[in-house]
Parts: structure tokens; sequence; C-alpha cells
């Protein structure tokens, strides 16, 4: 019995601690603008990447990847975008997206001043 009236008053203290606290509001937070955007290609990837990937995160993401990233490295990271992390787009664009990746920033990126390490090598 005396466990039951113990419980009782630390129900009631509960319930005044809970009315008495201030209502919670929603907080408003404003974001500062996304500074950080996909490289601009003529890529069929380009605009697919640009649609589909900046749904869940930003362009930094995809720009701090290894820069010597083979293509495999790009297919199964877009291949786990959609399928661990439910990424929601066709099949059929995942090649396109992955030439624009490893070829934007990845192994096979060819810009200007910017060479490969296996080309780079084969200068010497």
């Amino acid at each position: 019995m005396r466990s039951r009236a113990n419980m009782a008053c630390v129900l009631k203290i509960a319930l005044a601690a809970l009315c008495a606290a201030p209502p919670a509001g929603a907080l408003d937070i404003t974001l500062p603008a996304e500074t950080a955007s996909f490289k601009a290609s003529n890529l069929p990837g380009y605009p697919l990447v640009q649609q589909n990937c900046l749904v869940c995160h930003s362009a930094q993401y995809v720009q701090f990847q290894p820069p010597s990233s083979p293509r495999g490295y790009w297919e199964a990271t877009v291949r786990k975008m959609k399928k661990t992390f439910g990424a929601q787009f066709a099949d059929e664009d995942v090649a396109a997206m992955v030439d624009y990746l490893v070829k934007t920033y990845g192994a096979e990126r060819v810009a200007a001043g910017e060479v490969g390490a296996s080309t780079a090598y084969a200068r010497r």
C-alpha cells in the first residue's frame, strides 16, 4: 500500500513540474544560402546530379571525395545512395551520373591544369 501512495505522490509531482514548465515553441532558424555547387558540364549526368543529389546533401559532399577515385568507386557510391539511403532516381540514370562524377571529380577528370596521376607519371 505504501508503495502505491509513494507512486501517486511521484506522479503528482511530475505532473506539477510538467504543468509549470513553459510551453515549447517552434524554433525559427535561418540558414545561410548554399555556397557550394556542382561544376557545370555538358555531360548528361550534370542535371541529373543537380536534381537528385542535392535533395539529400550539399555539393561539398562530392567535392571532398578523393580526386583519384576511379569509376568503380563512384558507381558504388551512387548505388549506395539509392539502395542504402533510398535516393529516388531511376536505375537508368546511374550510368550518366557516374560518368559526370568520375569525369568531373574523379580519376577521369581532365581540365586545364589538372592531370591524373598516371598521366603525370608518364610524362617524366
